[in-house]
């Protein structure tokens, strides 16, 4: 089968696409013929060797699916071939074929298209998890979600609708705003040309906003700090910036608000069952037609350093998929 290959820790555009063995099946795995990839700005911290997980090298990265499952080993019971899926793979998924353990994978619905099935893991049940079960954000309060334009950052807006917030979205443009509104942001405030927190400040009469859901790190996570109401929950979802920040403590003690961080393959492991009530209620959403994917470009496997750097550019609004078939 054809793969994207990291044969060292460097530089995204040395990944290569080139033949590798097919996965061999384990007893309680499945083998799902890829149809689609999701891309994830971690996939480049990854293969630069800059992130939490260092896997063994060469590897495949790629962490989120969907396709049709193939093979089933002989202690799965409740999967069969020829099932349409999504499966969370943590690596494999930039391939024409991955073995999943079976507890990964989750039977779609026919009617979800294959890159937007692939697409819903990451960036959906991260804002899910975020907003369920970290911040409990209650009907009336008002959220603030950074790089809203983003895969997570839009699901956070849709989602967070869903449970009856107020969304004020944060973008680096115009045409990033117009996305965010598009798909639920009830105010937009494009913070190149506005000051993030004076304008949170005058649109909240001084009172901050309850939940704030934040991508970027830097001068965005800084401002983030200063805009939060009492008893308020900041929730750290990545850096998509670059920059990691510092946090002067004493703001939390003072406004009296929460810094809550958001890791969603940690969620998974230590609360399974949880995981897969979001899933099936994430799927139904998606089959209602409540949340939906927004594909912003479908790249050919071949291409991934493309749509790696599309993603790292923050170029994107919504998702970047590699198409496998």
């Amino acid at each position: 089968m054809k793969a994207i290959v990291c044969n060292e820790f460097s530089a995204v555009e040395n990944l290569q696409f080139q033949d590798v063995d097919d996965p061999v099946v384990g007893e309680d795995e499945v083998l799902v013929d890829v149809a689609a990839c999701g891309v994830n700005f971690p996939d480049s911290l990854l293969v630069q060797g800059l992130y939490q997980l260092k896997p063994e090298l060469p590897f495949i990265p790629g962490s989120e699916v969907a396709g049709v499952i193939s093979e089933v080993g002989p202690r799965v019971k409740h999967l069969k071939v020829g099932m349409h899926v999504i499966g969370i793979c943590r690596l494999g998924g930039y391939a024409q074929k991955v073995a999943i353990k079976a507890n990964q994978v989750m039977p779609i619905p026919d009617v979800i298209p294959m890159p937007e099935a692939a697409a819903l893991t990451t960036a959906h049940a991260t804002a899910h998890h975020a907003l369920k079960q970290r911040a409990q954000i209650k009907a009336g309060e008002t959220l603030l979600v950074t790089g809203a334009a983003g895969g997570t950052g839009l699901a956070a807006v849709q989602i967070a609708k869903l449970m009856g917030a107020k969304v004020i979205a944060a973008c680096s443009s115009d045409e990033k705003c117009e996305v965010a509104k598009k798909n639920g942001a009830d105010i937009t405030i494009n913070y190149s040309n506005d000051d993030l927190k004076d304008t949170v400040k005058t649109l909240t009469d001084n009172k901050g906003v309850d939940v704030v859901y934040e991508c970027v790190g830097g001068d965005t996570f800084h401002a983030c700090t200063r805009v939060m109401a009492w008893s308020g929950r900041l929730l750290v979802i990545g850096f998509a910036g670059g920059d990691i920040p510092k946090f002067p403590v004493n703001l939390a003690l003072v406004k009296g608000y929460s810094v809550v961080g958001v890791f969603w393959g940690s969620f998974i492991a230590h609360q399974p069952l949880d995981f897969v009530e979001n899933m099936k209620e994430l799927v139904q959403w998606c089959v209602e037609g409540k949340v939906k994917v927004e594909i912003d470009h479908a790249y050919p496997l071949s291409d991934a350093v493309a749509a790696l750097d599309r993603v790292t550019s923050r170029q994107v609004k919504g998702k970047v998929v590699l198409l496998a078939k």
